[in-house]
């Protein structure tokens, strides 16, 4: 059975590989939580919070498998709270993290401020792993136009620029911004699709090859 506490020098021993720092910002960009907690046992630590709806139990199931060693409990399922537009209950799946040192410095750098925000630095963060994992949480494709679109609604207009730049000059992909109500969107254009594919699909979870239409 898992320890649900950690020694200060427990905690200092985890650390991040590469592949799962790139995986992490990937998801710090689309759906995924991060909170510092302060508290007589947690001296300003970080969390990350994992959550999909049940319809994608299998891919936050392949999350967990990559962070299970950072976590107290296995996934659990419950319901969220009725929508306040449709009065539905939808079902979630969610788990999260120790409080750990080493998820730190990537709060810092997206909540800069305790609101989640695009790191000045993403350019030099983003890799094709990372991008990958962010279309896994907020990409959606269509089949009609081949276009990929990933749902920055939360962000500021400046810091979908931002992404929209190391989309453009790093990646070479075609983009353009799209306005969804109050918010922007990022369209990736049916022109870059196969260079998206080479990028990203050898990255993604099975569950997760619609996202590019494979």
């Amino acid at each position: 059975m898992k320890t649900k506490y950690l020694t200060k020098a427990e905690r200092s021993l985890f650390t991040l590989s590469s592949d799962l720092k790139s995986i992490t910002v990937g998801l710090l960009l689309g759906d995924l939580c991060a909170q510092k907690l302060t508290n007589l046992t947690n001296t300003g630590n970080t969390i990350l919070r994992f959550e999909q709806g049940l319809v994608h139990k299998e891919y936050i199931s392949h999350l967990y498998e990559l962070f299970e060693s950072y976590c107290s409990t296995a996934p659990k399922i419950s319901n969220r709270l009725p929508d306040k537009r449709t009065g539905k209950i939808y079902t979630r799946v969610k788990f999260h993290t120790f409080s750990l040192p080493c998820f730190n410095e990537l709060y810092d750098l997206f909540y800069p401020d305790g609101k989640k925000v695009i790191p000045s630095n993403i350019g030099d963060l983003l890799t094709p792993l990372g991008l990958a994992y962010l279309i896994c949480d907020d990409g959606s494709f269509s089949k009609e136009t081949k276009f990929v679109v990933l749902c920055t609604d939360s962000y500021l207009e400046s810091d979908v620029d931002s992404l929209i730049s190391v989309l453009s000059n790093k990646f070479e992909l075609d983009c353009r911004k799209s306005r969804s109500g109050n918010s922007f969107r990022i369209v990736i254009k049916n022109n870059s699709l196969d260079k998206l594919r080479n990028l990203c699909s050898q990255h993604l979870h099975s569950s997760m090859h619609y996202k590019l239409g494979l």
